[in-house]
């Protein structure tokens, strides 16, 4: 094999595609490269944003745009369910199909995998350096590892470390019934319910949840307030200077820690429940503060086997690349020996 084929085959395309934001890097010889951010509402498809970064970074090679990057292999991590290798994403427009890129970029392979499914992969390699602990306890090697996290949706996924082939458990949970845990909570509920009809997680505990509790919150207790962007709404619910603002934050925390205590019980996730997105880093500390672990552990006779249940916010930056990184290790791995046995 030439060099050239070496370096070839060892190119891999990840990408972290959400709702708002698609995240692509290269990684060589097990190192990540840099990881660069594009808006997803400024591409009509997925494929035009991938052929935007593949054209930033040719190589001495004619061909298909996959080709000329050197790239044979992509692993893209989609905020969406997967079926046949495909998605539509929830919050989106964009459908991407891996057959189809396959065949457009000349790739040999390409991998969908639901974006918390990634997220579950990077759980593993997490150091104490990398979380927010929310309380003292210690994780139960070797039992299930829980990724939840509030972002443009909502997303869950657990991985169960069962030797010799680990393997994540994807949901859709976010999109599951949002419970009440009091009489305050089924108020805002049932005003979102008028609005929308079916109120689920992703309603409440995302980016524009917050706006939601926020409006709810205001028209319950019949208070004008001007409208704001969920920065907005958390910044003067931390300053102090809107009291609207400050309660739909505090009900976001506490209905984020029963949601969260509700999947742990789910999948007995005793390996911890990490929480991933870009919304909770904004306010560990009030994070903390709140209702949160009181809510997480409030399952009636399964107090105690929660309260040992560790909790914590994910504050590394581009999280899911660690694991896109640790299944397409995994998935190139295992293809190689079936291509050994064949």
């Amino acid at each position: 094999m030439s060099s050239s084929q070496t370096a070839r085959s060892d190119r891999v395309l990840l990408a972290d595609i959400g709702g708002t934001n698609a995240r692509l890097a290269f990684m060589e010889r097990g190192e990540i490269g840099p990881i660069e951010h594009l808006k997803v509402a400024d591409f009509p498809t997925a494929s035009d944003a991938i052929g935007t970064f593949l054209s930033r970074h040719p190589v001495a090679r004619a061909g298909a745009a996959g080709a000329a990057a050197g790239v044979t292999t992509g692993v893209l991590g989609v905020a969406g369910p997967v079926e046949n290798n495909r998605c539509t994403l929830i919050n989106s427009g964009w459908t991407i199909d891996g057959d189809e890129l396959q065949a457009r970029f000349g790739f040999e392979a390409v991998r969908l995998l639901n974006d918390f499914e990634a997220l579950a992969w990077a759980l593993p390699a997490l150091q104490p350096q990398d979380l927010f602990a929310l309380g003292g306890q210690n994780p139960t090697p070797g039992a299930p590892m829980l990724a939840v996290g509030p972002g443009t949706g909502f997303g869950a996924a657990c991985l169960v470390l069962r030797d010799p082939m680990p393997f994540a458990v994807v949901t859709e949970g976010g999109h599951a019934t949002l419970p009440a845990t009091s009489e305050r909570e089924a108020r805002v509920i049932g005003c979102l319910r008028e609005r929308f009809g079916h109120v689920s997680i992703e309603r409440v505990l995302s980016g524009s949840g917050l706006e939601h509790l926020y409006q709810a919150l205001a028209a319950i207790d019949g208070v004008a307030v001007p409208e704001r962007d969920p920065a907005a709404i958390t910044q003067a619910a931390l300053d102090g200077s809107c009291g609207v603002c400050r309660a739909a934050l505090d009900m976001f925390c506490a209905m984020l820690g029963s949601v969260a205590g509700n999947l742990a019980l789910t999948f007995c996730a005793q390996g911890g429940v990490y929480i991933a997105g870009g919304i909770v880093p904004r306010f560990a500390a009030r994070l903390a503060e709140s209702e949160f672990r009181t809510q997480f552990e409030s399952k009636g006779r399964y107090v105690s086997y929660l309260r040992k249940i560790p909790t914590s916010i994910i504050i590394k930056p581009d999280v899911s690349f660690v694991g896109l990184k640790a299944f397409s290790e995994r998935y190139m791995a295992a293809a190689s020996a079936i291509r050994t046995r064949s």
